[in-house]
């Protein structure tokens, strides 16, 4: 019923930025939490950052300071803002949603396909 659409990533020189973008369509219901999550190769999924309905931001300590991760309720869209970017930022970065339905009563969570962002000269 819901989907989850990222877009921006690419190849970026080592020190630039990319900004990563997550629209939600379908039945949305209520949003808890929206973020984004990265796997590198050979690694574990990890989280990256999150925002609440509330507002409060959640950022690994790697990429503190370098992204940001930011709203737009009117679209449903989420977004990462990524500067400075390093070699070991190239993963595949996962646009993650908790959402709430029925009043409360039902929460689930739904996922991104992934976008590749690849840091490398």
């Amino acid at each position: 019923q819901v989907q989850l659409v990222e877009s921006g990533g690419g190849l970026v020189q080592p020190g630039g930025s990319l900004r990563l973008s997550c629209a939600a369509s379908g039945r949305i219901g209520s949003i808890n939490t929206m973020g984004w999550y990265r796997q590198a190769p050979g690694k574990q999924r990890e989280l990256v950052a999150a925002i609440t309905s509330d507002g409060y931001t959640n950022y690994a300590d790697s990429v503190k300071g370098r992204f940001s991760i930011s709203r737009d309720d009117a679209k449903n869209t989420v977004y990462l803002q990524m500067k400075s970017l390093k070699p070991e930022d190239t993963a595949v970065y996962y646009c993650n949603a908790n959402l709430r339905y029925a009043g409360g009563a039902l929460s689930y969570d739904y996922w991104g396909q992934g976008t590749q962002v690849t840091v490398s000269s």
